[in-house]
């Protein structure tokens, strides 16, 4: 165990024993820090369901692209903790190293005197001490749950703030309807701070542009409305109120990734780094990298159990509007390129696994459930199959990932298959694992 896995878990002790959404008790610790928050570089502020680290991953390549730097804050990780914080740097940012982190982690510990605190608001303050230590341009800010009281919300000036898709997740937290959420994501809007809303669903859109009125945001983009994206002959165009960009079709994979791409340049341009050379949006999209969504695993450990031409494919989505991207990014793989469809799959017993995996009905030949390892709230493999089976999908069980791959090569396919590992980040991170290609 490292110094910082150590000390994480003395931190995980000091969880409340009830979650009271608030910022009572991180506005507390970051005083008795010295108010970090107060000293960091221009903040852009991302909330929303779905996206959300896509979106911050075109940012990052984007602004380094340009010859700017920035520190990135998103969650959860996949394998080590330490890919929650990015620290900028020129030619490209570096994950924290173990020493700055747990001096961080430290400071916030000795500052907080055993309080009640929770995991993600220690983690927040950490960050913002190791930012506004560190010279860069731009701080890349994602939320963890909501907006309105995630331990983020501390920006009172961000230099713009990004709701990117909204669908129903967490709903014990956020609400049961995506009117109450859309609500929650758009408490991160502040007086005087360009709004940027994703393209999404008419009722979200209205109550967040609404919210955006309200609190006096000085500039308002909405997509559809304000900023359209499209792929056109195997371009994607940019279009808004400033000009049209013709751009190469992004690195990430899934037609999802073009609104991502185009929530992306608008918050840029909304908070002030529109200026950017073409070369720097064109290099930025061929650039990010965003581990676990649609990644492709074409070497590694796992990669050479496959069948010879086989494809492995992992994605960490985990809600019901992640389930319909998903399958329509498999489907248009399909199209291009057709290969039987075979999934394997691990969910936490808070997912809805019929409405993750409805929309691949017709599409998947058949679904391997998998357990997940170290997790207490994973649903157990039997139910995912069972409920798997509802959604009308052909789902058997398997004791792991590399038992489920082991089968899948020992049966007879009419063409190399194409392989899809999902359902859980947590599931993911194992799988990243076990590949030998862990997050960099």
């Amino acid at each position: 165990m490292s110094d910082s896995d150590a000390l994480l878990a003395r931190l995980l002790a000091l969880h409340p024993k009830r979650i009271d959404l608030s910022l009572g008790r991180i506005l507390v610790l970051l005083e008795r820090l010295g108010d970090p928050h107060k000293r960091l570089p221009p903040v852009i502020h991302v909330a929303g369901t779905n996206g959300k680290g896509s979106t911050i991953a075109f940012m990052r390549a984007m602004l380094e692209a340009g010859g700017l730097t920035a520190h990135v804050d998103t969650s959860p990780h996949l394998v080590r903790f330490h890919e929650r914080i990015r620290i900028g740097a020129p030619g490209g940012g570096r994950f924290v190293e173990d020493a700055a982190l747990v001096d961080a982690l430290e400071r916030c510990e000795r500052a907080n005197a055993g309080a009640a605190i929770t995991f993600w608001e220690v983690m927040t303050a950490a960050a913002f001490l190791l930012f506004s230590e560190n010279p860069a341009d731009v701080v890349l800010l994602e939320v963890g749950l909501g907006g309105r009281f995630d331990a983020t919300n501390v920006i009172a000036h961000p230099a713009c703030a990004v709701v990117t898709p909204v669908s129903l997740d967490h709903a014990e937290y956020l609400g049961d309807t995506v009117t109450k959420i859309a609500a929650e994501k758009a408490g991160i809007f502040k007086r005087g701070a360009p709004a940027v809303i994703a393209p999404q669903e008419p009722e979200p859109t209205a109550v967040l542009e609404a919210a955006a009125e309200r609190v006096g945001a000085s500039r308002i983009m909405i997509g559809a409305q304000d900023f359209n994206v499209h792929e056109d002959g195997g371009r994607l165009v940019y279009e808004d109120g400033e000009g049209l960009l013709d751009l190469p079709l992004p690195r990430l994979a899934g037609r999802h990734q073009h609104t991502n791409a185009g929530t992306a340049i608008a918050a840029l341009r909304a908070a002030g780094y529109g200026g950017l050379p073409a070369r720097a949006f064109e290099q930025g999209l061929l650039a990010a990298e965003w581990p676990a969504r649609m990644q492709r695993l074409a070497r590694g450990r796992l990669a050479e159990m496959l069948p010879p031409g086989a494809e492995l494919w992992l994605d960490g989505g985990h809600n019901a509007d992640g389930g319909r991207v998903l399958a329509q990014a498999m489907a248009d793989l399909e199209e291009k390129n057709p290969a039987p469809l075979v999934m394997i799959c691990g969910l936490l017993s808070t997912k809805d696994v019929r409405a993750v995996l409805a929309p691949f009905r017709g599409l998947a030949l058949g679904l391997f459930a998998v357990p997940i390892q170290n997790q207490i709230a994973a649903r157990p493999a039997q139910e995912v199959a069972a409920q798997a089976r509802e959604a009308g999908l052909n789902a058997e069980v398997a004791g792991s990932v590399e038992q489920a791959l082991r089968t899948i090569a020992g049966r007879g396919w009419p063409a190399p298959p194409r392989i899809l590992i999902c359902g859980s980040l947590y599931l993911a991170g194992e799988v990243l694992s076990a590949n030998g290609t862990p997050p960099v």
